[in-house]
C-alpha cells in the first residue's frame, strides 16, 4: 500500500514539474519531446492497425499488439490524441450550434463516462497502454480511488450543453452497486456538475452486452419523451443498437475495446 501511494505521488509530482516546465518551453505537460524510434515498416503497420480499430474494422479485439506499444504510447502521450479529441469536440460544438431546442425540457444529450468524460490513462499506462489483458479487479480498485482526470475538451462540451439547455445524461457500464459513489464523487471533483442523471449498469443488465444495455437505456429515455440530439462515446458499442439519437460522435481510444 505504501509503495503504491509513493508511486502515485511520484507520478503526480512528475506531472506537476512537467506542467511548470511546459510553460517555459511552450509544450503540453504530457507531451514527449521524442519517442523511441520504430522501424518504418512496423510504425506504418501500427498506424494501419490503429486506423482499423477506430474505423471499427476490427470489432472485438482483445489487446494492443505488443509491437505497437510504443506507437500507442506516443499517440496517447505525445499530443496527437489530445489534438484529435479537440478536433472532434469542435465538430460536435458546430453541430450543437445548429440545434434548435424545443424548450420543453426534453432535449437530451448522452455522454459516456470512461475515456469520454474522464480519463483512465494513468491506469492504462501501468497496463502497457492496453498490451496487457484486461484486469477487472485492478480496474475496480482504480475506479474506487476516484482519481480519473477530466478530458478537458469534453468537460468544456459538457458545460456548454448544460448551459445551452440540454438535459445531459451520463451513461456508463460501471456497476451501480459497487462503483456509483466513487464515480459520482470523481465526476463532481472534476467539474461535471449540472447533469440531469447518471445511469449505471444495474443487476438487471448483468451479463448483457454493452450494446444491449445502452440500447435499452436509450430506448427508455425515448419512451419517457426525451429527444436524443447527440450521443458521444469512445467505444463503438456506445454508438450501436437502438435509439442512437440524431448524431453520434466517436472519441478515439486505441487502448481497449468493450465488446
Amino acid at each position: 500500500m505504501i509503495s503504491e501511494m509513493a508511486k502515485r505521488v511520484r507520478d503526480i509530482l512528475s506531472m506537476f514539474v512537467l506542467a511548470i516546465f511546459s510553460k517555459v518551453i511552450g509544450t503540453k505537460p504530457y507531451s514527449r519531446r521524442s519517442a523511441p524510434a520504430e522501424p518504418e515498416s512496423e510504425a506504418n503497420e501500427c498506424l494501419s492497425w490503429r486506423l482499423a480499430v477506430e474505423a471499427n474494422n476490427m470489432p472485438g479485439w482483445s489487446t494492443v499488439p505488443l509491437h505497437c506499444l510504443s506507437h500507442v504510447e506516443t499517440y496517447m502521450m505525445g499530443g496527437q490524441y489530445e489534438q484529435d479529441v479537440n478536433y472532434i469536440v469542435e465538430q460536435i460544438e458546430n453541430y450543437v450550434s445548429q440545434v434548435v431546442l424545443k424548450g420543453d425540457g426534453c432535449d437530451a444529450w448522452i455522454l459516456d463516462i470512461d475515456d469520454t468524460c474522464i480519463s483512465n490513462l494513468f491506469y492504462y499506462k501501468d497496463k502497457n497502454y492496453g498490451c496487457d489483458p484486461f484486469d477487472p479487479g485492478g480496474f475496480v480498485a482504480w475506479v474506487m480511488k476516484g482519481e480519473c482526470p477530466a478530458i478537458p475538451a469534453v468537460l468544456g462540451l459538457f458545460t456548454k450543453l448544460v448551459e445551452g439547455g440540454f438535459k445531459v445524461f451520463l451513461l456508463t457500464g460501471r456497476d451501480q452497486q459497487t462503483l456509483a459513489p466513487a464515480t459520482i464523487a470523481n465526476l463532481h471533483n472534476q467539474g461535471y456538475i449540472g447533469y440531469h442523471r447518471v445511469i449505471f449498469r444495474n443487476q438487471s443488465f448483468k451479463g448483457k452486452s454493452a450494446v444491449v444495455f445502452k440500447s435499452e437505456v436509450r430506448k427508455q429515455l425515448v419512451e419517457e419523451g426525451y429527444r436524443i440530439w447527440g450521443n458521444v462515446g469512445d467505444q463503438w458499442t456506445d454508438l450501436q443498437g437502438e435509439c442512437l439519437g440524431n448524431r453520434t460522435f466517436k472519441i478515439p481510444n486505441p487502448m481497449y475495446c468493450v465488446p
